[in-house]
């Protein structure tokens, strides 16, 4: 967070702008729609940082700091830490690696749950996912998962690699079988920065058994810079977000696979990929009314694997196919998914400023309706900025991690239309005269909505945080 950004905070300024669509049963069960089934609105209390007040309509209050300096959290919340970077891993494999990413939660019976957990391990990076045989897609890579099993009462009693060798693994998504899929967000060919593979593809992996999955690129999938998945629990239908930031900038894919809802393994028989193209927008960023909805095209990619073209470079046709800058989370709720653009900027070639963009796509009407808007995009004072990883909370609304400059939070959207803080990473890696936070990821909640568990990408920390949700 900048000196300026503090600064306003501090003098109590409003919280983000925030438009909502009535598109929303998913985010807000039972919230009272406006005139014209929307609803549009921008909190003008506190922000929730130290100090000032928030309305007691929207979040839990002040953040309190943490005698510890890892977590600042609201009154009558607490946390535990299950697993930090560069600690050992409890199966004796080697160490907890760094860039704790996306995570998923799954239950595994009898109160006992497994969290998956992505490391977006680039090849300089110094804390690599251990190499194990028969887990390892490219020893050259430093990335993959690891799997924290926890028991009825939140206990850790084990930590293992689920995937290793892989590359830059940023987010992903469960199936309805219960396997995560894990994203590689790169595009590295064999040969690049010494990989031996090439990368930029999907993989399963099983957190139960990580050898039934073991280390195979679902190459019908798709060959780029994966961010998250999503998959239909009633069709078996794949959804991906590319995110690529930079022009041309990422697009929104379905896979239909030929088994579909065939369980772990399934997806290696393969399938065809398509991206989505909205008729007479090339540039999601160009909508910026809260409720717009638009009738979707699917089209054909030409080349999946990406063997001499960029997917998102390929020629799509009369029409063209649409775009979008920085593609992020994906998921599943009620009939359709949610995905995020996590900003636009103008100066980088989009069609428009914002700060965050929340879509939902209806598959049995092939539907797109922009459902959450974050902004302004060009007033960085405001929090809540770059929304990243989402999910919902289990009462309703959005958890957003934030991934913008400065102190990092997770931030809730309230029915109400404010924007309210959750936790704060109280970990601060830089120095005095330039202070640095690390991002959250991965924020997931159990199945029982009681505990919240997220990431802090540096220092690598997965926290599991409990109090009054409600």
């Amino acid at each position: 967070m900048s000196a300026t950004r503090r600064q306003i905070l501090a003098r109590g300024a409003a919280v983000a702008s925030v438009a909502f669509s009535g598109a929303l049963g998913a985010l807000f069960p039972g919230t009272p729609l406006g005139p014209g089934g929307a609803v549009a609105g921008a909190g003008t209390g506190g922000t929730g940082v130290p100090g000032h007040r928030v309305p007691a309509r929207a979040g839990y209050g002040l953040l309190r700091p943490d005698p510890d300096g890892l977590l600042d959290l609201p009154e009558g919340f607490g946390y535990r830490v299950l697993s930090r970077a560069g600690e050992p891993l409890r199966s004796g494999e080697g160490t907890v690696p760094a860039n704790c990413d996306g995570m998923g939660v799954l239950d595994a019976g009898g109160g006992r749950l497994r969290l998956v957990r992505n490391h977006e391990n680039r090849h300089t990076a110094p804390l690599a996912v251990p190499a194990v045989p028969g887990l390892t897609y490219d020893p050259a890579a430093r990335g993959g998962c690891t799997v924290l099993s926890l028991d009825a009462r939140g206990g850790v009693t084990g930590e293992r690699v689920g995937i290793a060798g892989t590359a830059v693994n940023c987010a992903g998504g469960h199936t309805p079988w219960g396997t995560w899929l894990t994203c590689e967000e790169t595009e590295d060919r064999a040969g690049t920065n010494g990989y031996a593979e090439d990368h930029g593809f999907v993989f399963e992996v099983d957190p139960g058994d990580p050898r039934r999955t073991g280390a195979v690129p679902l190459t019908a999938l798709g060959r780029f810079a994966h961010e998250a998945v999503a998959v239909d629990p009633y069709l078996g239908v794949v959804y991906e977000t590319e995110d690529a930031f930079v022009k041309p900038f990422g697009l929104f894919y379905r896979f239909l696979p030929h088994r579909p809802l065939g369980g772990t393994g399934s997806l290696r028989a393969g399938g065809r990929l398509e991206a989505m193209r909205v008729p007479g927008v090339p540039d999601l960023a160009a909508v910026t009314e809260p409720g717009a909805a638009f009738g979707v095209e699917w089209v054909p990619v030409p080349d999946p694997s990406a063997a001499g073209t960029p997917v998102r470079e390929q020629d799509f046709g009369r029409g063209g196919i649409t775009h979008a800058q920085k593609l992020e989370g994906c998921y599943w709720s009620g009939t359709g998914v949610y995905f995020v653009s996590s900003f636009a900027r103008a100066r980088e070639g989009a069609a428009a400023d914002h700060f965050g963009q929340v879509w939902f796509l209806d598959p049995r009407r092939d539907r797109l309706t922009l459902s959450v808007v974050f902004g302004p995009a060009t007033d960085s004072r405001l929090p809540g900025e770059s929304p990243d990883n989402i999910c919902l909370a289990p009462g309703g609304g959005l958890m957003v991690c934030e991934d913008g400059g400065g102190e990092q939070y997770v931030f809730g959207v309230a029915r109400t239309g404010e924007v309210y803080p959750v936790a704060r990473n109280a970990q601060d890696t830089g120095t005095a005269a330039a202070p640095e936070w690390g991002e959250f990821a991965g924020v997931c909640f159990s199945p029982d909505g009681r505990t919240m568990f997220v990431n802090a990408y540096a220092p690598g920390t997965t926290f599991a945080v409990t109090g009054p949700w409600h």
